[in-house]
């Protein structure tokens, strides 16, 4: 398998020439020091570097996914915070397209893409991404984050008008081990009860979130809302004014500027003129982020619709058949090869066998012819060693000089193979040797054990020498 240590090999150097050991290092030190400051509760603010970090850690990203995707997590985060929800959404996507198995990040990742939908109206699309972090954060066994992913999706199911379903959710979350989900689920229940006018049970659950932390804007404008419903416009108007003075979200400036008129124009405490100057300009500012969290989900929705790149798909496969046709074709060309020697082979053997067939009838032929003759005794000359090989060798010339090569057997013994192919008896041979039948016998089992052969095929194998 070269072929195979040469492509991997390639690819590393691809890799290395992308960014180099020292890039990287480089890269996941900022990541690591992100990691560190939201751990803090603190986010990195430097923009340029965790760009940069994420950049060199895409092109790695095959060795280094988990570090990848929490440098798009941070790079994402510090794009929204500084208003640009768009570049934001497109590093949360590309985080989201990750082989990363570091679930709790991909949860966190999901869960500020649903932010960015809810931001922009779009909740059912939110509820998507809540649903997915919930799951992510459910794989990693975080169950705190998992807990607030599951308010998030019970805010939207209430947005939806799906107050049921929103309902079940709330259930399970206040009566969750951790105390901390409470005031979250309390701002999700104060939803529902705004939809059905129940204002005393929102300034209720108003006061069950400040009984666990200090006032949040959120819960400010809420009891804002209510006490202005109830037509309590003190009080109102100092929730209103207390959610001007802490909170940043453009929407609660907004309804705190609208309840601050109603409330003037109840009172006249307030300048209703400069008020909806600054209401105004909110608005203003509503409408220029709206434009672009919209924008942003129309990039999620295009990657959710999108239909998934096949062009490499389609590349291996195409190189799979032709490579499986390239070997099939070298197997189908091996086959025939192969069939072909085989048939050689086969007629080598039966012509083979067949000049053996003839050699052995000849040889048969004249051993008979021989053996039959009247003087053989005197035409052998059995007791003189050389006019027998002189005679054989006109003969059985073969024969005569392979026994004689082997030089493992004596004059007898040659005699004995002599007579033993001319298909002697064992009395015949007793008699042109000085051998008894028993001796004849012992001398076969001999001549056997010499030529490493039973003693029964003694004849065969002196055959096999003669016509081979």
């Amino acid at each position: 398998m070269k072929w195979c240590r040469y492509i991997l090999f390639s690819l590393v150097l691809c890799c290395l020439s992308a960014c180099t050991p020292h890039m990287v290092r480089e890269a996941r030190d900022v990541v690591y020091e992100a990691d560190s400051l939201r751990a803090a509760g603190q986010m990195y603010s430097d923009s340029t570097q965790i760009a940069r970090a994420c950049r060199t850690l895409e092109k790695a990203e095959w060795f280094y996914a988990d570090d990848y995707v929490r440098s798009c997590y941070h790079y994402g985060r510090l794009l929204r915070e500084k208003g640009d929800p768009v570049s934001a959404m497109q590093v949360f996507i590309n985080a989201s397209h990750s082989r990363s198995h570091d679930y709790h990040i991909l949860g966190r990742v999901y869960s500020n893409m649903g932010t960015i939908s809810q931001l922009a109206g779009e909740h059912s699309l939110s509820y998507n991404m809540y649903e997915r972090s919930a799951n992510h954060f459910l794989r990693a066994n975080d169950s705190l984050a998992y807990y607030y992913a599951l308010n998030d999706m019970a805010f939207e199911l209430a947005e939806q008008g799906e107050d049921d379903k929103a309902n079940t959710i709330l259930k399970k979350l206040f009566s969750c081990p951790y105390p901390s989900v409470y005031d979250y689920a309390c701002n999700t229940k104060i939803i529902l009860l705004r939809k059905l006018h129940q204002y005393d049970s929102i300034i209720y659950y108003i006061d069950s979130i400040f009984a666990y932390k200090v006032q949040s804007s959120f819960a400010s404008i809420s009891k804002a809302q209510a006490f202005l419903h109830l037509e309590e416009y003190d009080s109102a108007a100092y929730y209103a004014q207390y959610t001007l003075d802490n909170s940043e979200q453009l929407f609660e400036k907004d309804n705190a500027y609208y309840i601050l008129i109603r409330c003037d124009s109840v009172k006249s405490a307030y300048n209703v003129y400069t008020l909806n100057s600054y209401r105004a300009d909110v608005e203003k500012e509503i409408e220029i982020r709206h434009g672009k969290l919209k924008q942003a989900v129309q990039l999620l929705a295009q990657d959710l619709n999108r239909k998934p790149n096949l062009t490499w798909l389609y590349a291996i496969i195409i190189t799979i058949c032709i490579i499986g046709i390239v070997i099939l074709s070298y197997r189908k060309k091996q086959i025939r090869k192969h069939a072909l020697w085989s048939q050689k082979v086969e007629d080598l053997t039966q012509s083979y066998t067949d000049l053996q067939s003839a050699k052995k009838e000849q040889l048969e032929q004249n051993c008979r012819i021989f053996s039959s003759s009247k003087n053989i005794s005197k035409d052998m000359h059995w007791k003189d060693y050389g006019e027998m090989c002189k005679i054989i060798d006109d003969h059985f010339f073969l024969l005569a000089t392979k026994l004689n090569q082997l030089q493992i057997l004596n004059e007898q013994e040659v005699r004995l193979c002599i007579m033993v192919l001319l298909n002697y008896s064992r009395i015949r041979i007793a008699e042109e040797l000085p051998y008894s039948l028993n001796g004849v016998g012992k001398l076969k089992y001999r001549v056997a054990q010499k030529l490493g052969i039973d003693s029964k095929n003694l004849r065969s194998f002196v055959i096999s020498m003669a016509i081979d």
